[in-house]
């Protein structure tokens, strides 16, 4: 199939140039941030015209906003016991390798967060995906306190990760960093 003709194809089916609008504006919000993104350079990334953005998202705030929607919500974390919730968490973040899409989730938010365009779509994102779950999961007293906790260092510690790869530890050592963060997250939520 010639390049030319998986154009026009993907010009013709709206799934498909959505979905395609999509996956071009999460590579560059990742790459650039907000802010140095246009939509001609995403519309050019995938080949149509940029008046499609406007037909499937309405513009670059709920394009952005269309994105932080995909990224995973975290719900996997309220999954098991609470009792045993540091515990895996912390296997999640230190041990586990982190998919792409968290990753990148983050470097999207990092990039984005001083655009007081994005930060709004980044805060209502943060409290309809994460912080409203777990306060409502966790319940109870100072919830929200806690949701704010643990989001802090789960977000320092992948941060962390990001720019050191397995956090700069031999296999030894990030078992045991896994083990104290464990202990913090626990006390984190029985606060």
């Amino acid at each position: 199939m010639t390049v030319l003709h998986a154009i026009t194809s993907r010009k013709r089916n709206a799934t498909v140039t959505r979905a395609g609008l999509l996956a071009a504006a999460t590579e560059r919000f990742v790459r650039e941030g907000y802010d140095s993104v246009s939509l001609r350079e995403i519309a050019s990334d995938v080949g149509v015209d940029v008046s499609l953005v406007s037909r499937y998202f309405g513009g670059k705030e709920e394009l952005f906003a269309e994105v932080l929607a995909m990224c995973p919500s975290g719900a996997d974390m309220f999954e098991g016991d609470v009792s045993d919730f540091g515990e895996r968490l912390a296997t999640k973040i230190v041990i586990d390798p982190q998919e792409d899409k968290d990753l990148n989730c983050l470097l999207i938010i990092l990039r984005s967060a001083s655009s007081p365009k994005a930060l709004e779509a980044i805060r209502k994102s943060g409290e309809e995906r994460f912080f409203g779950p777990i306060e409502k999961w966790l319940g109870g007293p100072n919830a929200n306190i806690r949701a704010r906790l643990i989001a802090d260092i789960v977000m320092g510690v992948t941060i962390d990760r990001v720019m050191s790869d397995d956090l700069g530890l031999g296999d030894e050592a990030r078992e045991k960093f896994r083990d104290r963060l464990a202990c913090i997250l626990q006390s984190a939520i029985e606060i």
